[in-house]
């Protein structure tokens, strides 16, 4: 119970803040809406059913350029970390794009897919990409030397060394990347949807700005933070969860 108060601390100090500065004209509400305009904009949404379209259009697109991501990255994180081989191969190429903000990729984006779906999946894998990639990397280069040479003495071929030791070894790192990822992935949707939506939250945001409806505005940025807290929490317990052991072995 102590843990719950002490988290819902912050957020109703910026909430008793927000509403000093409003609600005295402080900040001028044009600039600032204060927390009532705000429910009655998200009761608004709620009730015309305009804010789960929204958010289900966001969700959809998220995960869908987050599992292509993740398809293509851990396999290849995978043969990068175990085969010196393949990481000659692709690590310059990897080191040229990463630093490459996703963003920086939309005008190629619109050209090659134009406004829609997949061009807005498009910057949702890039940005989903390289955190799974590295981490997963990471991960399988981190699995303990002594468990593989044991594998070794024990007559285990390379193949089983690979499935039976690496894989299970590294999936906390893999897990941790996908988390990474799929946050970033989130943040680059809702900034592509700014850019080249019809629908989603971050075309909501922008779309309340050009009618200067900053209560909608407002929903539209706490609800991306809601969903990011949400999916985040989901993946802390699965790695809570699942990987009880890792803290256990070292």
């Amino acid at each position: 119970m102590k843990k719950y108060l002490e988290m819902t601390l912050s957020p109703l100090l910026v909430i008793i803040l927000w509403s000093l500065l409003t609600f005295t004209n402080i900040i001028p509400n044009y600039i600032l809406p204060n927390p009532g305009e705000v429910l009655i904009s998200f009761y608004t949404l709620i009730k015309n059913g305009e804010l789960f379209v929204h958010a289900y259009n966001t969700l959809m697109r998220v995960v869908l350029g987050f599992l292509i991501a993740s398809a293509i990255a851990i396999p290849l994180g995978i043969g990068i970390g175990w085969s010196e081989t393949i990481e000659n191969i692709f690590n310059p190429l990897i080191q040229i794009l990463r630093p490459i903000p996703p963003l920086a990729w939309v005008p190629f984006a619109l050209i090659w897919f134009g406004i829609g779906l997949k061009s807005e999946v498009f910057i949702i894998f890039i940005g989903s990409f390289f955190p799974i990639l590295l981490n997963t990397v990471d991960a399988v280069k981190g699995v303990e030397k002594v468990f593989i040479e044991s594998a070794y003495v024990l007559g285990a071929n390379e193949q089983q060394i690979l499935t039976k030791v690496v894989l299970p070894g590294s999936l906390p790192g893999i897990v941790l990347g996908m988390r990474v990822g799929f946050g970033i992935g989130f943040m680059c949707t809702v900034a592509a949807e700014m850019i080249a939506a019809k629908s989603g939250l971050g075309y909501l945001i922008m779309d309340s700005m050009r009618l200067m409806d900053t209560g909608t505005m407002l929903v539209g940025i706490i609800t991306i933070g809601i969903l990011g807290f949400l999916i985040d929490t989901i993946f802390a317990k699965i790695e809570k969860r699942e990987f009880k052991w890792r803290g256990k072995t070292t």
